[in-house]
């Protein structure tokens, strides 16, 4: 395939596939944003333009890249939703305590970026092991390690001062 094929292809194309994914999701900045990312995937792949299957297969890649994406969203909805203290105490104090250390804990986890909180929350409420995790977002173990340090460091930096 070469770029004039591919040029030609995403002018002819692009705009209908944008349109179709954005009668999806409701939204135009994902809707071209995965738009985008099918046509890098049909570039990488090197697909045959002269065949007649190309537009059954762009409909098919960009439903399938919208349901990856809705898939994700909803389990980082799952674990912000899940995320909760459960903790008893008798004494006043220490549930003021309590109270002030849970909310600086969890807008210092706010504060992470959304795949750092994912994989942290991931680890930390699912239990989940680092492999267990990647397998899940569909990613590397060492890309979950990455995030996992990232938010770690982030974290102590945060709750730093609050021992």
């Amino acid at each position: 395939m070469t770029k004039e094929e591919f040029k030609n292809i995403y002018d002819q194309y692009f705009d209908t596939i944008r349109r179709y994914l954005y009668y999806k999701s409701g939204n135009s900045d994902l809707a071209t944003d995965i738009a985008q990312e099918v046509f890098i995937k049909v570039w990488e792949k090197q697909f045959d333009f002269k065949s007649k299957k190309i537009v059954p297969l762009l409909y098919k890649m960009s439903s399938d890249q919208f349901i990856n994406y809705t898939r994700k969203e909803n389990v980082k909805r799952e674990y912000l939703n899940e995320f909760r203290f459960n903790f008893k105490e008798d004494k006043t104090d220490n549930i003021l305590e309590y109270k002030e250390l849970k909310q600086i804990y969890e807008n210092a986890i706010a504060k992470l970026s959304n795949k750092q909180r994912e994989v942290f929350l991931m680890s930390r409420l699912e239990e989940l092991t680092y492999k267990e995790i990647a397998l899940r977002l569909d990613i590397t173990v060492k890309a979950v390690e990455k995030r996992m340090s990232i938010a770690l460091s982030e974290l102590k930096k945060q709750l730093k001062g609050y021992e």
